[in-house]
């Protein structure tokens, strides 16, 4: 053997004593790229997404842009101005902290959905940091300064956690977690904007919700005339978007109609309610200058006192204990939406770029006094279905802030605080976790269930704070243990052959390249054609199902044939973070991807697969989509084996192994929120289930009454996607399409 071979040996199986050699230098080596100035350029020019699609803007985009833009404005004036009450601060901080939002964000971006502003639960974050600093400093700080300061140094840290590519460490918290808190929070808000809607005062609002509740009801005795504002609006607000639905299924041609009339239900409702104040308040004015309503009276005009903020040091000290939390939240809250809504409309979002987006969004909203915003739920999930082509519509979001900022300022003077109210209660119900999505939770993962519980438990009966350190500190220790006490299952050897009878062949699976485990001299054949098998060797969970995907996704776009031609797409109709090939590399772009085999099934080896959650469910159901929509056609997916029945009882949920029509599988299992009327897949928009291809369970061997001589399928026919071993997973896969048989996983009983 020669001196090389023999080295390969060693490197791969050890020197003489079977001790690895593999050189730390090898793994520094593969670490540095190969040209540091190239990376270091592509770096800077990442940190600028729009770099990448606006010279490709044009008029068909700017058309969607303009509506969606125009629309979450309509809905963001109103809001912001209620948020910015939750955070205890005057209305114009909430359109301040709107402007700067929407408008920095369209340059950092990598979701065009996501819309950044004011939202509640940082609102209400930023309200107890500011008791908490006047309680340990009364009248040291002003509210403003004190929010400001928050915004700079959370967007301060946030940032440095984007810029170090630092953000896988928001995979740590998994779905049902942040659903949890999610819930708990709206549920602390509502009932916190309930006495102002019914003008009952005399207790903190601010209170532990249960206090809250409790205090309401004892002061319902005491309820004033702003409820005569904000009951009706309230339910205004419900009566049109009830009716807006259920005419739209009634009459579908008139659908888009109804919906901007349902989105303008907010500027509705309060052009009506502030007419309404302003006819009875105006002659109602009692001699010590009060009012029989509360109104928001005065709002500045335009921006004021912009300039460098003053961070004063002593302050930052006072406020340290209260950075973590607000920190969390508005990364976490952030990222959430932003890869929902990536998931939901066929896009990547790049975590540790969006993290910048905020971070930058954040410091540089401090030089306009602006308070912590971040990615909201219900306006991103309005700017979606709006419309929205690119992270332009920012733009003329900021243009209707500004125009309300130096236009309506004085119409401002006359609305209801009671009538904010109902717009807040209004917004933020729908953040509450539906029961459906309760119960997939406790489908996939009973633990999980649990820790939402315990989420919205603490969230209710402690603070905000607290309810978010149990989410995650409970989510990081139930990780734990499953890390620490993994199943295992011991596997027999397999040979290659047998030496008395070379005919008794079986099968076995490798790595195709060399990975240090198997001999680097043998030959391995890929797979078939248009089948690609992937093994899993970690437990399938959040922390690491973001990487699977990632991996999967990427080797079939390299590898696998492409079903759409994207030269053929006019430039107006492509996706804006998509441009496709160039015209002058159209042809040979299609000649290289004619050339590659067209996908029909990936096989997923799941025999190390101890442990699978539900964000990991949802990522497999992501992984299914991405590729399909690459291949522009239904793709099988094949598992094998499944020695857990908790993977098997998960896998069903998320819509595997029992050939269900791709038109009947949910698209999202684990939403951090309801998002109602959410897209299929594109590649099988408008089909039926009888345009899709479906596996014929009715064609399988059915055997029943068996003797013990007679032979019975291992696994149940119902899941014929599931197979008892790789080799014949692989053998169904390469044969997609035809109805499968179980004849290679039979037992046969003793005579």
């Amino acid at each position: 053997m020669s001196s090389t071979i023999q080295r390969l040996r060693e490197r791969t199986f050890g020197g003489e004593n079977g001790a690895p050699v593999v050189s730390s230098a090898d793994y520094i080596r593969d670490s540095i790229p190969k040209d540091p100035i190239r990376a270091v350029s592509s770096y800077i020019t990442n940190l600028f997404p729009i770099l990448g699609w606006i010279s490709r803007y044009n008029v068909g985009w700017l058309t969607g842009d303009v509506i969606a833009g125009l629309t979450v404005g309509m809905v963001l004036v109103p809001q912001s101005m209620s948020y910015a009450q939750i955070a205890t601060l005057p209305p114009q901080y909430g359109l301040y902290s709107s402007f700067v939002g929407v408008l920095i964000y369209c340059f950092f971006a990598t979701s065009k959905d996501v819309s950044i502003g004011p939202v509640a639960v940082m609102s209400l974050t930023v309200s107890q940091i500011i008791s908490f600093v006047d309680a340990k400093h009364p009248g040291e700080w002003s509210g403003p300064q004190i929010a400001t300061t928050v915004a700079f140094v959370c967007g301060f840290i946030v940032l440095g956690i984007g810029l170090l590519r630092l953000g896988w460490l928001v995979d740590f918290i998994p779905l049902p977690a942040v659903s949890g808190f999610m819930t708990g929070s709206a549920i602390n808000i509502v009932a916190g904007q309930v006495p102002g809607l019914m003008g009952i005062t005399g207790f903190n609002t601010r209170a532990a919700t249960f206090h809250v509740i409790i205090n309401t009801l004892k002061g319902l005795p005491r309820t004033t005339l702003d409820a005569a504002w904000g009951l009706p609006g309230l339910a205004a607000l419900y009566l049109i978007r009830i009716a807006c639905t259920q005419l739209s299924k009634r009459f579908p041609r008139r659908s888009r109609l109804l919906f901007f009339i349902s989105v303008a239900r907010n500027a509705f409702v309060i052009i009506v309610l502030t007419i309404a104040a302003w006819l009875y308040c105006r002659h109602h004015k009692s001699k010590s200058g009060k009012y029989p309503i509360k109104i928001l009276q005065t709002v500045p005009r335009g921006f004021q006192h912009v300039g460098p903020p003053i961070i004063d040091s002593q302050l930052v000290k006072a406020l340290a204990p209260q950075l973590p939390v607000a920190t969390i939240i508005l990364l976490l809250e952030h990222i959430a939406i932003s890869k929902s809504f990536g998931r939901l409309n066929g896009y990547k979002i790049n975590p540790n770029q969006e993290l910048i987006a905020i971070g930058v969004t954040n410091t540089i909203g401090t030089v306009f006094h602006a308070y912590p915003a971040t990615g909201s739920f219900s306006r991103s999930a309005l700017k979606s279905k709006s419309g929205v082509r690119t992270p332009a519509a920012g733009i003329v979001t900021a243009i209707v802030v500004i125009v309300a900022l130096y236009g309506l300022t004085s119409a401002f003077y006359w609305i209801p605080t009671a009538g904010l109210s109902a717009v807040i209660i209004h917004a933020v119900a729908d953040l509450v976790a539906s029961p459906s999505q309760v119960y997939s939770f406790w489908r996939v993962s009973p633990l999980e269930f649990i820790i939402w519980w315990a989420a919205v438990l603490v969230t209710v009966f402690s603070t905000i704070e607290n309810g978010i350190y149990t989410s995650i500190c409970s989510s990081l220790a139930l990780l734990l243990v499953r890390i620490a006490h993994p199943r295992g299952y011991f596997l027999g050897k397999v040979t290659l052959s047998d030496p008395q009878n070379a005919d008794r062949r079986r099968e076995v699976f490798i790595p195709l390249r060399p990975d240090g485990v198997t001999n680097s001299d043998v030959k391995v054949e890929p797979p078939p054609p248009g089948v690609v098998v992937y093994r899993l060797e970690e437990s399938y969970l959040y922390p690491n199902c973001s990487i699977v995907n990632n991996v999967i996704v990427d080797h079939v776009k390299k590898n696998m044939r492409r079903g759409i031609d994207v030269s053929k797409i006019k430039p107006s109709d492509r996706p804006w973070n998509d441009p496709g090939p160039s015209d002058n590399d159209a042809i040979a772009a299609q000649a290289a991807n004619d050339a590659k085999p067209e996908l029909h099934a990936i096989v997923l080896d799941f025999s190390a697969i101890s442990q699978i959650d539900t964000t990991a469910v949802q990522t497999l159901i992501d992984t299914r989509n991405e590729v399909q929509r690459w291949a522009d056609h239904p793709v099988e997916f094949h598992f094998a084996p499944i020695l857990s029945p908790w993977i098997h009882r998960a896998l069903i949920a998320g819509g595997f192994g029992t050939g269900t029509p791709e038109s009947n599988i949910s698209q999202e299992i684990a939403p951090v929120v309801p998002y109602r009327g959410g897209r299929k897949a594109e590649w099988n928009e408008g089909s039926s289930p009888s345009d899709v291809e479906t596996l014929e369970i009715t064609e399988l061997p059915v055997n029943v009454g068996l003797s013990r001589a007679e032979s019975a399928p291992i696994l149940p026919l119902e899941t014929p996607f599931f197979h008892f071993d790789l080799a014949s997973a692989v053998r169904a896969a390469s044969a997609p399409g035809r109805p499968l048989s179980r004849q290679e996983t039979t037992f046969k009983g003793a005579e």
